[in-house]
Formats: structure tokens, C-alpha cells, sequence
């Protein structure tokens, strides 16, 4: 079996495997999951209808991730299929007699994602079938979803959501994860958070909200509630804007 070069990054060494998919809805759907958690490897194994990848379904349920289904492939066999794979593993509800170690989803990630020389497949099954029990017998392990066992039946695209995300998880590590997303600005200093402090207090007193010479604790009950916000620049000028405001009327009377 000749391995491609290998790439550390698990989003580059993972493919996605559909076997005998019925619905082009699912196809769609499982390249939307792939592309939101950043995979984009994805073959087909004898799809049971014709331009699986073309098809206005699955175009629909994919949802902006169209470039994944361009780079797919459809291929004649689960061989074909695991070509450059050096790891394999069935994705199933259904547990089997003679069938490789059971893992879950968040196990499996965490072993791909610190060995950086498995070039790994994760292979799912028909919609009504699954996967036959001679594919299951030759992976490396079968990762069966902890879902209600009740009801542990999920749908192709979310059970390949869940094997996605919990790879991303596994990929990026908590240290990135837990990095601040979207817009922060520059937090204010403690003479700016003073300064803001003080003109909300003269606003205050202003009001008639604050007695000056009997001020209680409200000052220090709203620093306190201050504090716990992590105050930025832009934040305290709009306080203080507030304040300016407050004063301005005041200062008019009725």
C-alpha cells in the first residue's frame, strides 16, 4: 500500500468513507459536517443512484460546502476506497459478534490526533443497512456513538457530524479551543476604569440617585459589578459619555 507524505495535521490525514449511500441528501449533509470541522478527504464506495455527486440534492443539503463534493471521489470497492490508508474505522450503531475493538468517537479522535503517522479512514454505511459485516471485520476498530439506548439510530450526516467534531476537538487541542473568538478590544486601564468611576458618581449625585454625604455602598456594589465585566476602552468612554449626558441635563433643570 503506498502512503502519501505525511502531513502532522489530522485535518489533512482523515478521510470520510460512504459505502453504498442511498439518499443524495446524506452525501450533501456528510459534506456540510466535514466541511464545518475543516475535513475535506471524502470518497464514495458504489453509491446506489447515477451523478451522486452532481445531483441537485446533494448539491441542496450541502449547503456552501459544494467544493467538497467537486473534490470527492467515487471509487468500485472498499479497497479502492482505503488506498493511502493505513488505518481504518467502521462507523456503526450495531455491534457484531466477531468485530474489531469497540472505541467512541471522542477516543478514537484523541489516537488519531497524537499519531501523526495514521493516515486514518472513517468509514459509514447504507442508510438502512449499514455496513456488511465483511468491511467491519477488516477495520481496526468500530466506533459505536454512546447515544439514548433507547433510541440510538442517528441519521448518516449526524453521526459523521459527531465522528467530525469530535476530531476537531481532538486536532486543535484545549489551548486553541479555549481561544476568545470574535472582535475584543483594548482593556481599559485601572485610571480609565477610575476616571469613569468618578463621573458616574457626580452623574449620580446629579440625579438625586446618590446622596453625596450619605453615599452607602453604592459605589462600591457598582465597582464590584464592574469588575466582574473585564471593562475595555471603547466600553468605558461610552460610560463616561453616559455620565456627560446625565450632567448636561441635569445642569438645564426642568
Amino acid at each position: 500500500m503506498n502512503l502519501p507524505e505525511i502531513n502532522t495535521s489530522l485535518f489533512k490525514r482523515l478521510r470520510f468513507i460512504l459505502v453504498e449511500t442511498s439518499r443524495p441528501g446524506n452525501i450533501g449533509g456528510v459534506a456540510r459536517a466535514m466541511k464545518t470541522m475543516g475535513f475535506s478527504d471524502l470518497v464514495l464506495v458504489n453509491p446506489r443512484f447515477p451523478d451522486a455527486l452532481t445531483d441537485a440534492e446533494a448539491v441542496a443539503f450541502a449547503s456552501g460546502a459544494q467544493d467538497i463534493l467537486a473534490g470527492a471521489r467515487i471509487v468500485g470497492s472498499i479497497a479502492e476506497a482505503l488506498e493511502g490508508c493505513n488505518y481504518a474505522a467502521a462507523v456503526s450503531a450495531r455491534l457484531r459478534e466477531f468485530s474489531p475493538p469497540v472505541t467512541a468517537p471522542r477516543a478514537i479522535a484523541a489516537q488519531l490526533a497524537a499519531s501523526a503517522d495514521l493516515h486514518a479512514a472513517v468509514i459509514f454505511g447504507n442508510e438502512r443497512f449499514g455496513l456488511p459485516n465483511e468491511i467491519v471485520e477488516q477495520c481496526n476498530v468500530l466506533i459505536n456513538i454512546p447515544a439514548n439506548p433507547a433510541y440510538s439510530s442517528l441519521n448518516l450526516s449526524q453521526a459523521a457530524q459527531v465522528v467530525a467534531y469530535e476530531c476537531r476537538v481532538a486536532a486543535l487541542g484545549d489551548e486553541q479551543l479555549a481561544s476568545p473568538v470574535g472582535f475584543h478590544g483594548d482593556a481599559a486601564s485601572l485610571a480609565q476604569v477610575d476616571g469613569m468611576y468618578e463621573h458616574l458618581q457626580q452623574a449620580l449625585v446629579a440625579i438625586d440617585f446618590l446622596d453625596a454625604d450619605n453615599p452607602k455602598k453604592l459605589m462600591p456594589r457598582l465597582k464590584r459589578l464592574f469588575s466582574r465585566t473585564g471593562l475595555e476602552t471603547e466600553e468605558v468612554n461610552i460610560l463616561r459619555g453616559i455620565a456627560r449626558h446625565i450632567l448636561a441635563v441635569a445642569k438645564k433643570g426642568p
